[in-house]
């Protein structure tokens, strides 16, 4: 259903519901030659997929309304396993990784990233068996991040519910969620 002008290779679509960022990651993306898409929620992402096949995605994790990020992955993936998925979060844990990765994504990177951060991680669909790997334990603090962000993912980013499956307040919850992670 692509245009017969841009092939697919070149559209990109940045799923994102913060205005200005996507707005520079967009005019970033056509400075280098892509056609830029953009969607702020699944169903805006749905609409553009009934009309377009993009070569490549970018998605936001934590989208506002009750679908998050990996919703979008799923759909995207369905719509074009070929489609090279990046996966931007600022709340960024293993938990949810993993789940991008099973559901599609590419590649995941933790805010603040930029276009050659993106560009680069399409670059590497295949992998990289080279990565060092580190004999660091996590602390407790990261456990817990991990944790608590595995089980927003579960609940669909929903706080209420996943403030009572923690058993915390959900303005506890919120006041964690707040702060950044300590490595």
């Amino acid at each position: 259903m692509e245009t017969q002008d841009e092939p697919p290779q070149r559209l990109l679509l940045i799923v994102e519901d913060d205005d200005a960022f996507a707005r520079t990651l967009t005019r970033s993306f056509e400075r280098r030659g892509y056609r830029v898409l953009r969607a702020a929620s699944l169903p805006d992402t749905e609409a553009l997929l009934a009309q377009h096949t993009p070569g490549y995605a970018v998605v936001d994790l934590k989208l506002k309304g009750e679908a998050s990020g990996l919703a979008c992955v799923q759909k995207l993936h369905a719509a074009s396993s070929d489609m090279l998925i990046v996966v931007l979060t600022g709340y960024a844990s293993i938990a949810t990784a993993v789940e991008a990765v099973k559901l599609g994504a590419c590649h995941y990177l933790a805010k603040p990233s930029n276009t050659d951060d993106i560009e680069a991680a399409f670059g590497l669909k295949a992998g990289n068996t080279e990565v060092e790997l580190t004999h660091r334990a996590s602390s407790i603090k990261t456990l817990e991040w991990e944790h608590i962000h595995a089980v927003l993912a579960e609940t669909g980013f929903n706080l209420s519910e996943a403030a009572r499956r923690l058993g915390l307040h959900r303005r506890t919850l919120a006041r964690k969620l707040e702060k950044k992670q300590v490595k």
